[in-house]
């Protein structure tokens, strides 16, 4: 890169640092050069009129800045000058390491939050997220990416997303992952851990194997149960200030009274967001299940604007309403305007789940060796008479899970079932459960291919059978032969150039509803209901 380019793009990330209040003005000329020793270079240096411009009116716009597009230039210039390997993954070390320096450091962030938190919870995390973004930790331009839309189905409307975000692997950090060597420690011990605060990152190649850089990352200390936890918002959000909560300790993820607790500590705090968990067990669980986490955020899914199917009461606990959702999944929602009455509540209907067996619907709670089965997906919020999210009210949604195989279902019988596979095999884990499904993004070129083939029949006149011979031959396609050649037989009739994406983008909906009703423990059959209905009055 030619020397102005260098001079040029370090000034102009410098001052968008400094007038979006990641840095002070007068912290400009030592963030040019921090900068330079990041990317390797000695020079050159800034020009005069830019070392010695006042600082613009506070009611001036923000310096605009393609954010992405600086790093990259400034990262092909590290790896110019040897500072980082030539990879995807050595790249995104050094644009980390750059803007690390261009923020406020941990001590100063904490003492921001904890001052705007105690006047105002919202105006405290719209001023941290907002920084999580401004300093390139949440990835804007990454999740812009992403594809997304809304479904009909029975269950209302569903949100879909295809994840584009997160970079796909570099054949160079694969090779040298394959080549590394084993090492004994592993720090951190993995990216949730409060430890990655601050920590360089590394390279397929070195010891420990690749960790992606976090020297801006930015961790806010919170007490949950009388323990520290960390508040950090997630890098590829999946919704609306997509936000981490985990426990200081390595430890693995539990559903319990304590975790609870520790919910319900967190929509005290925060009481705009939503904050939920991952099940506890394999298969039901989410991908992380070795360190105690929760998610939340300020987003409203699909599943909480469920209709109620039945209403019900437990004599034990008389000040919670308890409600059965017309949803896929078997979700009891608990209201009560006394959170110690609701806790109360809710561990009283996770211990009953827990013990529950009722194999006419194939739910066993233990094997003969102790092995359970049985968990909660709990979501925890506040409300006010009305619904709306922050009121005085608190709101448990419980997914009641089970983990159980089969011959049948190897990967779980209450798992997305084979038919499904070819939109999505992965778990169903606390945010699919609430409506929201994040699809592989293979699926961008396998529904292209699709689309391209169900248009050339339309055009060919072509016949069901021909259709799936040409859905079959092509392997872009063939994995989702079955399904489109089904879709073509029932709307052959809608498949024109403008209206064929809406119409597979609506059958992705649809084939999402069906992998929750297969993770729903009691199904909406006459059988399903009675079963449910068996449980709820146990209760």
């Amino acid at each position: 890169m030619a020397v102005e380019n260098v001079r040029d793009n370090v000034q102009a990330l410098v001052d968008y640092a400094a007038t979006r209040d990641l840095i002070g003005w007068t912290d400009r000329v030592w963030s040019y050069n921090a900068t330079l020793e990041a990317i390797g270079a000695l020079g050159p240096g800034p020009e005069q009129s830019w070392v010695l411009a006042e600082e613009p009116d506070l009611d001036a716009e923000p310096a605009e800045l393609d954010l992405e597009a600086t790093l990259a230039d400034l990262a092909e210039v590290a790896v110019t000058n040897g500072c980082v390997e030539d990879t995807a993954n050595g790249r995104d070390r050094v644009s980390m390491r750059v803007m690390g320096t261009l923020m406020p450091r941990p001590s100063e962030t904490i003492s921001i939050f904890d001052a705007l938190v105690e006047e105002d919870p919202k105006a405290a995390t719209d001023w941290f997220y907002r920084i999580c973004c401004d300093a390139g930790y949440v990835r804007r331009a990454a999740i812009a990416r992403n594809i997304q839309w809304s479904s009909p189905t029975r269950w209302g409307d569903l949100e879909i997303t295809i994840n584009l975000s997160k970079p796909e692997k570099d054949p160079r950090d694969i090779a040298a992952a394959g080549a590394a060597k084993a090492t004994g420690e592993k720090y951190p011990a993995c990216q949730l851990c409060i430890e990655n605060e601050g920590y360089p990152g590394r390279g397929a190649a070195m010891a420990g194997g690749e960790h992606p850089a976090r020297q801006n990352l930015r961790i806010i200390p919170i007490e949950l149960d009388g323990e520290r936890w960390g508040l950090q918002y997630s890098p590829y959000a999946y919704f609306n200030e997509h936000s981490i909560a985990m426990s200081a300790h390595h430890r693995p993820m539990h559903i319990d009274e304590k975790a609870l607790r520790c919910l319900l500590d967190f929509v005290d705090l925060l009481p705009h967001y939503f904050i939920g968990s991952n099940a506890d067990l394999p298969i039901v669980g989410g991908s992380i299940l070795s360190h105690d986490h929760f998610q939340g955020g300020a987003h409203e899914f699909p599943m909480m604007r469920a209709e109620v199917a039945e209403s019900f009461s437990m004599d034990a606990f008389p000040g919670v309403e308890g409600a059965v959702l017309t949803w896929p999944l078997s979700v009891l929602r608990l209201r009560s305007a006394s959170r110690d009455d609701l806790l109360a509540a809710a561990v009283h209907v996770i211990d009953a789940w827990r013990a529950w067996t009722d194999e006419s619907v194939g739910v066993i709670a233990l094997d003969e060796d102790g092995t359970r089965h049985n968990t909660v997906t709990p979501v925890v919020r506040r409300v006010d008479e009305g619904g709306a999210v922050g009121g005085e009210r608190y709101e448990a949604y419980l997914a009641l899970r089970c983990n159980v195989t089969s011959d049948e279902h190897p990967l779980g019988i209450f798992h997305p079932h084979a038919e499904y596979h070819h939109i999505k095999k992965e778990n169903i884990g606390l945010i699919e459960v609430m409506g929201l499904a994040i699809l592989p993004p293979r699926l961008v070129g396998e529904l292209a291919a699709v689309r391209a083939h169900l248009l050339e029949g339309v055009s060919a006149g072509a016949d069901v059978d021909a259709v799936r011979a040409a859905l079959d031959a092509d392997p872009a396609s063939a994995s989702h032969a079955a399904w489109a050649a089904e879709v073509y037989g029932r709307r052959a009739g809608e498949l024109t150039e403008e209206a064929a994406e809406q119409v597979l983008r609506d059958e992705v909906g649809a084939v999402f509803g069906h992998v929750l009703e297969d993770a729903g423990v009691f199904k909406w059959d006459e059988a399903g209901r009675a079963a449910q209905m068996r449980f709820v009055a146990s209760l």
